[in-house]
Order: structure tokens, then C-alpha cells, then sequence
């Protein structure tokens, strides 16, 4: 969090240089941010902020003037590259204001010649409110959040700037870590009050971002419904539902702050979304890091479940894809509207490669769209609204030229083909761009070049006497010389311009002509006399003009597309969010194919069945190593009629317990997410909320040891499951001594069948459990199946009905690569210990520094050595080769 700075520190005391001045009114503003003092062609930093920059960029310290007697320290990077800069600040935690100059030089100069360029802060840049493709990634959204509580209700609005979208959701406050963890934003706003509150305290600790403070009176709901009044430019809020006083909080939070970052540059914004309170499969961030849903536990997206999946071919439907994984459906009527589109397009094969074939060709519609509404778009982005629209034709006419007649598109993919359908407004923009806009135009206006020849006259003939000048001087030259009767020729110098000149014998008849000549003299040398003509005259001024004028006209055109396009932006939004629907289906259809995954019956019930099951990331990385997957099926219920409440798991390390927990979750996300699912079936009773409690780490910056973190994460477990939960929980109770993690195992398995009712899987070594079985009607165990063969232990990773007789601990140690000596030592321990009933007294029997002996060397070579050392190869024939093959094996036996 940005510590407040007193914008006192930053007044300008008498003395301070005009462009200093300038500097410290700048800062006073914006006292917690660094400033990007925009002089000529750099960005430059001054006193502190330089020295923060210097070290965070690793630019060259310099010093410029003085300031109250002291040297100002300053560092500066160029403007054509201050985005690479922005990024590096960025991802360190660092906020930067950009003050540029609002004016040309020249228009200063008209005030005095020691007048100073006029400058503002135009827009401060955070870690929620990037909007420069360079600074984003293109597959992932970029959110800016805001936590409001009212009246025991909590509430987290969200704005994605770079697409103009802005969601909001209300939730208890026990949900509001599963509600920020879901939304993964980039930076969130925080009363600072609710710093004091131990809960919000926690769910901000596991939601990342960066975490802003902002002044409470800011979330007042009064003054925050008036913001988002004037934000939307409507006289009340009621046109976007009954807005809960959280609510209407939050969203003002997000407005404020807007503003400020904006420096009150008018928005381009969707209408806020409501998200249902019960809309939404709650997931915790714990959980979500176990599941690596869209990054691993390292923060890689590779080897990700979004990783494995995603065939989506443009950046929005990328972020599409994402945002279902991680914010799954838990309504099963919306959950099966998407199933119904995937299994249409599944259907059809033909129609899917020609919609994935279009897709290809879609551009960011809506980024492109948020930067022109912000004033930042170029040319570019132009280009992208007119390959998006294009897009959006090349889709519906596959649709049209593969779809069936008779059967109709569901739900969703018809409502998609209806906002890519171009309105009139649309089709006439599209038509404009098409005809004007360039094939490839420049990355900033400025740079010219943007408008096709033969759009706009004037600017044709502007270029032309601009690219031309000396062909069009030429022109001028023969008709002036055909009209007057003699010869001239067309000079230019800094005081007269361009004029024509000829010798002083033939003009004389010219000055002979009096006022009415259209020959104007100019002046009169030794041996020449020179005249104008008025059409030298304009043209001398256009030729001065031209390339001003060309530039102009450019960016007066580019100005009224961009307003167009901002005209139509609502339009352009649904349009954006239809191809990014379309491009999440089809990929889902693609990878269901690819994936041989099968549709999930989803419905209200509390069971889980799954036949035949597969986790795609694990799936994957063995398939690429060459080896087969063992699926497994489970069957579970959480009224325990159908199947038991509780799995209990036994079996040993590396049996493959976790992946068999992880994948049964995994299998709740895909179906709730509206995706097939890889199984040869699966029934599911729609999910209100998953927990994960798989794998041990501790938490040092929170001063929690493995224990204490599992501990924690086992008592949020505890506080929020209920009948609807699916839950899975590996190895509790392992990081205390082993009755205290026994009897810990055991409360918790009683507690979540007895209390919660959950649907649960639950991996222990603590074998004592399975006795549960008979004590707890909704528990059964099952195993994973391993084979000793030959003193090998073999792992079929199959889940099996019963409980695992043994963990085969020494056996896993061996094949981890533990010394013989140990292993050999446990071996013997392990057999003591289990051939007593008391054990403590198997424990009293050991000595306490038992001698570990090296296993002998043998004395001599052994017969199978000897017999080896004797065969000499090259001198068998192919049936002496396979006697001395069959002998050298009896003697290995």
C-alpha cells in the first residue's frame, strides 16, 4: 500500500524557476505517485521521485539547478519509449503520473519569449487502470476493484478500463476472500477504515493486487450515487436494478478514483452487471492455488488447467475462457445453456473449423474501443474496430452457410449471432474505414499517412502540392510564361517567396500594362525584375502550409472515426463480448474432441458421479511421455442415498491420492464452467462451493508454520461448508505429533458428515480411520491399488473399495533413492514396531543409537560374474549366443 504524502511538502517557495514551479504544483497533486515531467522529447523526474525511478530503472542520477540552496536530483527517460519505463514501474508497486505539455511551444512563444509551455497531469497510471496493449497481457483480464461494507453486507465492484466492462457482486463478508480471489484483480480500493476488520484484513491478504487505501468518505452512499449519476450522465441508478447500499458504494469507490486517475476525462463505460449472489461457484484462494486453475503454485500459466484447454483463437475469447474457470457457474439452468452450445458446435465439425477459420481474423474489439474512448487509440486501433467488424460478417456467414435450417443454434450461440449482426450505423462505419482508413496504418496519428488517397480531395491535393511542389511550380511556371508572352522562371528566397523572374528588357512591356496586369512587380534588379501573381502567391502559402495542412486534415478525419466509434460503443461492446462467446465455445468443443470428454448431466441434486474420470493436466503430461493414463471412477452423495457423503482415501505415496482428490475437483470446475468434462460420464448436483485442502507449505511472511496454515485453512473449511459444498482434504492433521493429528483426522471427518453433510473426499494415512466406516453411515474407504512384484513395489494409480492394509513407506524411500542403510534400518524398525500391541514398549526396545551397518562387500566374484566374465561374444554362433543367454538367467535366479 502507497503511504499518504502531505502535498505541503511539494509547495513552491518563493524563487523557484517558472518550469520548477510548474514541477512542484504538479506533485502537490499527485503526492504519492511518481511524475513524468514531459520537457521536449524526455519524461523527467525530479528530487525523490528521481531517485526512486534511478533505482527502480537503473538510469543514470543527474543533477539540474538548485532548489532552497540544494542541488535537485533528476533522471529522465525519452518520451517515444516511457511505455517499457510504465510497465517496469508498474509490476514494482509504483504509481506514476504523466504531466504533459498541453500546448505547442510555438502557441507559449505568442504569450512572451520567456513564457512556459502550459502543463497538466493528464492521467495517473496504476496497476488497475493500464490500458496499452504493451502493458497488458492480451489473454488475461486487467481488473481494478473496490470493497464496500454496509449494513453487514459486503460488496466488490470491478472495472476492466481496457474493455470498458464493469461488474459488481454482493456477498456475506465471510465470502468476500472467495468473491476478490475469483476476480484476481490487479489493484483493489479499500476504505481505510475497514483496515481494522481482522476479516477483511485476511480475505485482502489472499486476493493479490495491489491494495490502495482510499478515504472512506469517498464510499459514502450518498456522494457515490451522485458520482455514478454523473459518471453514466443519468438522473438516477434505478435503470440498473435495485442497487444494495454496499453496492452503490463500491461502484463510487471505483468512480472516484476514476476520476482522479483520468484527471476527469470522460468514460466509455458499460453498465455496471450485477452478479447474483448465488450465481457463482465460491471458490477460496487456498483452493485455487492447489487446483492450479489458470496458474500453477509458482505462478506460471503453463501447466495450468487453462493452459491444457485453451484453443481459443483471439485475445478476447482468451480472456473469456479464463474468467469462466475461474468464476464457474452455480446455477444449473445457466451452466446448461452453455453445455448446449458446446454440444452443438461438437456436432458439427464443418461449421466449427469454419467459425474457428474466421476467428482467426478477428481483432480486440473492445480494447481497441477503450483506448479511443480514452483518447489514447492511434490509427491502429481504428484498424482493429475494422477487422473486428469484418470479423463479425465472415462469422455470421459461416453460420448462415453451416448451420441447420431446421434445428436452430441454441440459446447462447443465437443471442451471440444476433449482436454480431451489423446495424445500420455499424455498416456504414465499417463502409467509411473500408474506404478511407489505410491497409496499414501508422502506430499515432501524428505520424501522417492514415487517410487512403482519393478519400478526401483536399487532402489529395494538399499532398500533392506538398509531395509535388516543384511539378505544380513547373506548371504554374509554363502558363504564366504562355499568358505574359515571355519567359520565366519561378525563383525562391527567404524574404520574397516564390516569384517569377525575367530578364529587364522583356518585362518591360509588362510594366507597361499599369494596375490591370495580373503580373504583380516585385522588384527590380540590374539585369532582372521579378513579379507575383496571386495564384503565386496562394500557392507560395499552401506550399508553406502543406504539410501542417495534410497533418491536420489526417487528424481532423482520424477525430471524427474515433467519435464514431465511440458513438457506437455500446454496440461495439456487445459485438466485442459476442465473438469472444463464440471463440470460448468453439474452443471448448475443439478440445472436447481432442480430448475424447464427454457432457456432464448438471442438475440440483447433491450427488457426484464420475466414470472413468481423468485429470486433463496430469492426462497430458503423460501422454506426452508416452504412458497411459489409469482413469478411476467415484461415486458420491451428499443426502447419502445414492453413493456415501465421505470418501475416505488410503493407500501410499506416489499411489496417486492427490491427483485422484484434484481431479474430481477439477471435474466440478470443467461441468460448472460449461465445458465437457473427460470422463466416460458424469452426473453432478450443482456445486455452491469447493475446497481444497491438498499439499503442505508454510506461510513465513505471516509467521505460520505448515501446520498452523493447514489449521487455518481446515477451520475456513469448517465455518462455510454446508450440504451443497464439495470439499477434498489430503493428509489433515500430519504436522503434530501423531495422536494429536489422529484425533484431529477424526473430528474433522465427523464434523463434515455429521454437520456440514458435504460431499467430501478425504486422503490419510492415519489408518485408524477406516474403523469410521462402520461407525459413520455416509463414510466408506477406498484405496489406491498398488503390487509388490519381486520386492518391487508397482503403482496402478486405481481407487478401489476398502482401506489400504499398509502405507509401504520403507518401499516408497527406497525408490526415492534413500541409502540402502537406512532403508535396510527402517525395515528392521518397522518390523519391530509392528510385531508388538503396546508401542511404547516397541519403542523402549530400540536402542537409542542403533548401529547402521554398511551392507558387506562380497568377498569374491560371484558365479554369475564369473560365468559373464567367461562368454567372449564375437565368438558364439547365434546358438551358443541364446544357451549362454539362458544359463547366464538360472544363474541370476
Amino acid at each position: 500500500m502507497n503511504a499518504p504524502v502531505s502535498p505541503a511538502q511539494f509547495a513552491a517557495p518563493e524563487g523557484s524557476t517558472p518550469v520548477m514551479a510548474q514541477f512542484l504544483e504538479a506533485k502537490a497533486q499527485h503526492p504519492d505517485a511518481l511524475l513524468f515531467f514531459r520537457m521536449g522529447d524526455f519524461y523527467e523526474l525530479f528530487f525523490e521521485d528521481a531517485e526512486k525511478a534511478a533505482a527502480a530503472l537503473g538510469l543514470a542520477l543527474t543533477k539540474r539547478g538548485k532548489h532552497l540552496g540544494e542541488d535537485i536530483p533528476m533522471a529522465g527517460v525519452p518520451a517515444h519509449a516511457m511505455e517499457g519505463y510504465l510497465a517496469r514501474l508498474i509490476r514494482q508497486g509504483f504509481r506514476v503520473a504523466v504531466c504533459d505539455q498541453l500546448e505547442d511551444p510555438a502557441e507559449a512563444k505568442k504569450r512572451g519569449s520567456k513564457a512556459v509551455v502550459r502543463r497538466g497531469v493528464v492521467r495517473v497510471v496504476t496497476a488497475g487502470t493500464l490500458t496499452e496493449d504493451g502493458l497488458l497481457d492480451a489473454r488475461a483480464a486487467n481488473r481494478l476493484a473496490a470493497v464496500a461494507i454496509r449494513r453487514g453486507r459486503a460488496a466488490v465492484a470491478t472495472v476492466e478500463l481496457s474493455a470498458g466492462s464493469v461488474e459488481v457482486a454482493v456477498c456475506g463478508p465471510e465470502d468476500l476472500g472467495a468473491t476478490l480471489a475469483s476476480l484476481a484483480p490487479s489493484e483493489i480500493l479499500v476504505p481505510d477504515r475497514l483496515f481494522a476488520d481482522p476479516a477483511v484484513k485476511a480475505a485482502l491478504d489472499g486476493a493479490g493486487g495491489v491494495i490502495q487505501a482510499v478515504p472512506q468518505v469517498q464510499g459514502e452512499p450518498q456522494a457515490a450515487r451522485a458520482r455514478l449519476e454523473r459518471l453514466y450522465g443519468v438522473a438516477s441508478l434505478d435503470g440498473f436494478g435495485a442497487l444494495e447500499e454496499a453496492e452503490v458504494s463500491a461502484l463510487g469507490l471505483v468512480a472516484a478514483y476514476l476520476d482522479l486517475t483520468q484527471a476527469g476525462r470522460p468514460l466509455t463505460l458499460g453498465p455496471p452487471r450485477r452478479l447474483a449472489e448465488t450465481g457463482r461457484l465460491a471458490i477460496d484462494a487456498a483452493t485455487r492455488r492447489s487446483l492450479e486453475i489458470d496458474r500453477t503454485q509458482t505462478g506460471a500459466r503453463d501447466g495450468s488447467l487453462l493452459a491444457v484447454i485453451d484453443r481459443t483463437l483471439t485475445p478476447g475469447g482468451g480472456r473469456a475462457l479464463a474468467d469462466r474457470l475461474t468464476r464457474p457457474l452455480s446455477d444449473p439452468v445457466g451452466i446448461n445453456h452453455g453445455l448446449d452450445a458446446v454440444e452443438w458446435l461438437v456436432g458439427r465439425r464443418a461449421l466449427r473449423r469454419a467459425l474457428r477459420e474466421a476467428l482467426k481474423g478477428s481483432a480486440d474489439v473492445a480494447r481497441a474501443l477503450s483506448r479511443l474512448s480514452l483518447g489514447r487509440g492511434g490509427p491502429r486501433d481504428l484498424a482493429a474496430i475494422r477487422g473486428g467488424l469484418h470479423g463479425a460478417e465472415a462469422l455470421s456467414a459461416a453460420f448462415l452457410a453451416g448451420g441447420d435450417a431446421l434445428a436452430g443454434p441454441p440459446r447462447d450461440l443465437a443471442n451471440a449471432l444476433i449482436d454480431l449482426t451489423l446495424t445500420p450505423e455499424l455498416g456504414g462505419l465499417l463502409a467509411e474505414l473500408d474506404e478511407g482508413l489505410s491497409a496499414e496504418p501508422p502506430h499515432l496519428a501524428r505520424d501522417g499517412g492514415l487517410v487512403r488517397p482519393g478519400f478526401r480531395p483536399e487532402l489529395d491535393a494538399t499532398r500533392s502540392l506538398r509531395d509535388d511542389a516543384r511539378k505544380v511550380i513547373a506548371d504554374l511556371e509554363a502558363r504564366a510564361s504562355a499568358e505574359a508572352g515571355v519567359t520565366f522562371k519561378v525563383r525562391h528566397n527567404a524574404v520574397l517567396g516564390y516569384f517569377l523572374e525575367t530578364t529587364a528588357q522583356k518585362a518591360e512591356a509588362l510594366l507597361r500594362r499599369g494596375p490591370e496586369s495580373p503580373f504583380i512587380h516585385r522588384q527590380t534588379l540590374a539585369g532582372q525584375v521579378r513579379f507575383t501573381t496571386v495564384e503565386l502567391s496562394d500557392l507560395d502559402a499552401r506550399i508553406a502550409q502543406a504539410g501542417h495542412r495534410a497533418l491536420a486534415i489526417e487528424m481532423e478525419t482520424f477525430e471524427a472515426w474515433r467519435a464514431a466509434c465511440v458513438a457506437q460503443a455500446s454496440t461495439l461492446q456487445a459485438l466485442a463480448e459476442a465473438v469472444a462467446a463464440l471463440d470460448v465455445a468453439a474452443a471448448l468443443a475443439e478440445w472436447a474432441e481432442e480430448a475424447g470428454a464427454v457432457r456432464p448431466v448438471v442438475d440440483g441434486s447433491t450427488g457426484f458421479c464420475v466414470e472413468a474420470g481423468r485429470h486433463p493436466v496430469v492426462e497430458a503430461a503423460v501422454r506426452r511421455a508416452g504412458d497411459p493414463y489409469a482413469p478411476n471412477d467415484c461415486q458420491l452423495d451428499g443426502e447419502a442415498t445414492e453413493g456415501p457423503r465421505i470418501a475416505l482415501v488410503t493407500g501410499p505415496n506416489m499411489a496417486g491420492k492427490s491427483t485422484f482428490l484434484r481431479q474430481n475437483a477439477i471435474l466440478v470446475i470443467l461441468a460448472q464452467a460449461g465445458a465437457f468434462v473427460p470422463a466416460r460420464s458424469m452426473r453432478l448436483g450443482v456445486v455452491d462451493r469447493l475446497f481444497s485442502r491438498v499439499g503442505a507449505g508454510d506461510d513465513l511472511a505471516r509467521g505460520r508454520s505448515t501446520f498452523m496454515t493447514e489449521m487455518v485453512e481446515t477451520a475456513a473449511i469448517l465455518a462455510q461448508a454446508g450440504p451443497k459444498s464439495f470439499v477434498v482434504l489430503d493428509e489433515i492433521g500430519r504436522g503434530t505429533a501423531t495422536y494429536d493429528g489422529l484425533a484431529i483426522a477424526w473430528a474433522v471427518t465427523e464434523a463434515l458428515h455429521d454437520r456440514a453433510r458435504c460431499r467430501t473426499l478425504f486422503a490419510t494415512h492415519y489408518h485408524e480411520l477406516a474403523a469410521l466406516e462402520g461407525r459413520l453411515t455416509g463414510l466408506t474407504n477406498l484405496s489406491m491399488r498398488v503390487r509388490e512384484w519381486n520386492g518391487e513395489l508397482v503403482f496402478l494409480h486405481e481407487a478401489a473399495a476398502g482401506a489400504a492394509d499398509r502405507s509401504y513407506g520403507v518401499q516408497v524411500a527406497r525408490l526415492a533413492g534413500v541409502p540402502p542403510a537406512v532403508v535396510a534400518r527402517a525395515q528392521s524398525v518397522l518390523e519391530r514396531l509392528e510385531g508388538r500391541d503396546d508401542a511404547s514398549g516397541r519403542l523402549a526396545q530400540l536402542p537409542l543409537f542403533a548401529a547402521v551397518a554398511e551392507p558387506a562387500p562380497p568377498s569374491g566374484p560371484t558365479p554369475l560374474e564369473l560365468a559373464l566374465k567367461a562368454v567372449e561374444p564375437d565368438d558364439l554362433s547365434p546358438r551358443e549366443a541364446l544357451e549362454a543367454l539362458y544359463r547366464l538367467k538360472g544363474l541370476a535366479q
